[in-house]
């Protein structure tokens, strides 16, 4: 497993003084990034051969989320990788090693030159770990949203969504579904969260969030003006 050590910071907090839903995800992120550039397979060296990973989807448990101030450390390492996807967990473990916060994913890699994905090569071989998989349920294949929805405000994609791919970062959908929560006035308890990212949204693209409520939680749909989603955003109690 490769490891992260950090402080939970004020920015990365929100009104209560924990770490944000977002924060936890861009720890997430990092995470993996650098253990990309550890071993020698960091975004410039992808970019270089016209590769990528993209994120497909991830579910995310959170036991409890560390206050300002707290020391954590940040682990992942990939536990499948072969044919077209690669699988890939994550923990934060508070001072004393406990999980707070735990996730699973699913990977693709992408030909940027084709703009496809394709058969995960050899090369990428380093990533294999021999922990296992956290014990969680299964990747859900569908992100359930049945009824009408209700329309929050649209989103205007700026260069503050943006990562280095030129498109809107993984985390960027969620702020975006928790804001449309917040603006119709949609109170929820968070316990697990899980993300299917289905297109890319660029810059002065046009996002129309659709909320769905049922008894388990509450389901955004971060679609485009042609009724086709960028993200799917699944939010449980």
């Amino acid at each position: 497993m490769y490891t992260l050590e950090s402080r939970v910071r004020y920015s990365e907090c929100d009104k209560t003084g924990k770490l944000s839903l977002v924060g936890a995800m861009n720890y997430l992120q990092d995470c993996s990034s650098f253990h990309s550039e550890h071993i020698g397979r960091g975004f410039e060296t992808l970019a270089q051969e016209h590769l990528a990973w993209v994120l497909a989807s991830w579910q995310i448990e959170v036991a409890r989320m560390p206050h300002f101030n707290e020391k954590i450390t940040v682990g992942t390492w990939a536990y499948e990788l072969g044919g077209l996807s690669a699988s890939r967990c994550f923990v934060i473990l508070d001072e004393k090693g406990a999980a707070v916060v735990r996730a699973d994913s699913t990977w693709y890699m992408v030909d940027t030159k084709a703009g496809k994905a394709i058969r995960v090569p050899e090369s990428e071989a380093a990533y294999i770990s021999d922990t296992p998989r956290l014990d969680m349920p299964p990747m859900p294949r569908h992100i359930p949203a049945t009824g009408t929805p209700t329309e929050a405000p649209s989103i205007t994609v700026s260069q503050q969504h943006l990562d280095t791919n030129k498109h809107v970062n993984n985390a960027q959908y969620v702020m975006m579904a928790i804001d449309a929560l917040s603006a119709l006035g949609y109170p929820f308890a968070l316990h697990r969260i899980i993300v299917q990212y289905r297109r890319q949204a660029h810059l002065d693209d046009v996002i129309f969030p659709q909320v769905y409520q049922d008894e388990a939680g509450i389901t955004v749909s971060l679609d485009s003006p042609e009724h086709k989603a960028y993200a799917i955003v699944r939010l449980e109690k």
